[in-house]
């Protein structure tokens, strides 16, 4: 008999399971709480599409590697779709040093190392139109999902999950349920409620972030590559350029939450254009002659990483049931990751699903899968909040002074890995598998021949590596403060009484 999965949300995490579980033959039932895109093209969709479900739907956007092999090799059809829908591939090639061109062969492995970048509505509504006319898929827009059936705990078998209530009253029986809701899913606490406890870990990633979108003038194209960086981190304030399509791109401002009155500021269109315009890389995308904006300055905040764990001690808490992306894991959206763990995910709930029928080996085979595929990139992504976090903290205290140890472990970040990255081409491509999610995000760094040729580079100090950094990114905090009219003492003052 047929299986019947119904999935609650249809962004990035519903969309990836229904591409994921289309193939196998189960009928797959996508309730979506929002209406369904505009008849139009992307530019209707970014102007009209209302997503209450997907808070960060008008953020910068871009699908790792990982993400775009899984598109190119399950679901061909699509990557020409969103290619010709104006969506837009960023090559490897595209972002070498002058170094890395002195001596650049290409390798096959370069055709892997490929961003896909768009406006996420423009990504979304490619992906759902695609999705919607799979044979086995049926989308249900502006359907609310109330609550989730669940049958309680029995003769030693775990609660399980056999549908769900709307909150029109209907009830929808099913054999599998696949939480795809994100960050507004209630599925933990009503499960909770009903007597399932799935515990989890979470902290803050210690950061809001700041998105504006541009449009390139009539005639107009992007500054040329190898000019200032457009992005970088300043210590106080992290910033990035995001190509999309069609003309459009995307400035995102990051910042620290102990950057409390920049913070404030920044949501002024003209404060985030001003601190724009101070930043080289990003200025030369933004000046009045080039591009103008086209959307307000949208915040988002409350970022935190959290893992939930539904097989604690290796026992299923509950069956039937399989939260996917943010439902499931969450992380700081800096790292741009979200879309593709989405995918992974749906990805790993298809293979339990496949592998048997038996509901509880079918959790423990998709825990199993989640711990090898994403974890090691979660952890990793999670110490580097902490990091920052930290030296945000010392940005405000300037009497700091860093031990001995942190000054020779930053000396071999920056005097170290990164010069060499930015020198040899072969550790660029290395490190570029991990970023990429293609393998474990430190196994490059843990390579005996790799280690070596990065300490050779460290060993030979700056004046010999001289080629290899980027200029020094400025203004610092206290001259971008006074630039937008910040006090660059108010926050130094608060965090003191703290």
């Amino acid at each position: 008999m047929t299986e019947r999965v119904l999935v609650i949300g249809a962004g990035m995490a519903g969309l990836w399971t229904a591409l994921a579980l289309a193939p196998t033959g189960r009928e797959v039932i996508v309730l979506d709480r929002d209406p369904p895109p505009p008849d139009g093209g992307p530019d209707e969709a970014f102007e009209t599409w209302t997503r209450r479900g997907v808070g960060h739907l008008r953020h910068s956007h871009a699908f790792l590697a990982r993400l775009r092999l899984l598109i190119r090799d399950q679901h061909p059809a699509l990557l020409q779709e969103l290619l010709d829908a104006g969506c837009r591939e960023l090559r490897f090639e595209d972002g070498l040093t002058e170094l890395h061109r002195k001596a650049f062969t290409p390798k096959a492995i370069d055709g892997d190392l490929v961003i896909l970048t768009s406006r996420r509505t423009t990504l979304e509504l490619v992906i759902r139109r695609y999705a919607e006319r799979l044979a086995n898929v049926t989308f249900r827009p502006q359907t609310f999902v109330s609550e989730l059936m669940i049958a309680p705990a029995e003769a030693g078998a775990p609660a399980r999950v056999t549908g769900v209530r709307l909150e029109s009253g209907e009830e929808i029986a099913a054999d599998v349920v696949v939480d795809g809701a994100g960050r507004t899913s209630t599925a933990s606490e009503q499960l909770a409620t009903a007597g399932v406890s799935i515990p989890e870990s979470s902290e803050s990633a210690g950061v809001i972030y700041f998105t504006r979108h541009y449009r390139l003038k009539p005639g107009m194209s992007e500054p040329p590559r190898g000019g200032p960086a457009a992005n970088g981190d300043l210590g106080y304030l992290k910033f990035g350029v995001f190509p999309a399509d069609n003309g459009c791109f995307s400035v995102t401002l990051c910042l620290p939450e102990v950057e409390e009155e920049m913070r404030k500021a920044v949501v002024d269109p003209a404060v985030f254009d001003a601190v724009c315009n101070a930043l080289p890389g990003v200025a030369a995308w933004i000046a009045p002659e080039r591009a103008e904006g086209v959307s307000r300055v949208f915040g988002m905040g409350a970022l935190e990483s959290r893992w939930r764990d539904l097989a604690p001690e290796g026992r299923p808490a509950v069956t039937g049931f399989f939260p996917v992306g943010d439902s499931l894991i969450r992380t700081n959206p800096l790292y741009g990751r979200g879309c593709s763990f989405a995918a992974v995910s749906a990805y790993l709930v298809r293979d339990a699903l496949e592998a048997t029928r038996d509901p509880a080996q079918r959790l423990l085979l998709y825990r199993a899968g989640v711990e090898k595929e994403i974890r090691p990139y979660y952890e990793s992504m999670k110490k580097a909040d902490r990091s920052a976090i930290k030296r945000a903290r010392q940005a405000l205290m300037p009497a700091h002074r860093p031990s001995v140890r942190s000054r020779i472990l930053k000396s071999f970040v920056e005097d170290g890995i990164t010069v060499a990255v930015r020198s040899d081409i072969d550790l660029m491509r290395a490190s570029l598998r991990g970023f990429h999610m293609l393998e474990d995000p430190e196994a490059w760094l843990k390579r005996p021949g790799n280690f070596l040729r990065i300490l050779g580079y460290w060993a030979r100090g700056k004046k010999a590596n001289a080629a290899a950094y980027r200029p020094n990114l400025e203004p610092d905090r206290s001259a971008m403060l006074s630039l937008v009219g910040v006090s660059p003492q108010a926050d130094i003052e608060r965090l003191k009484a703290a």
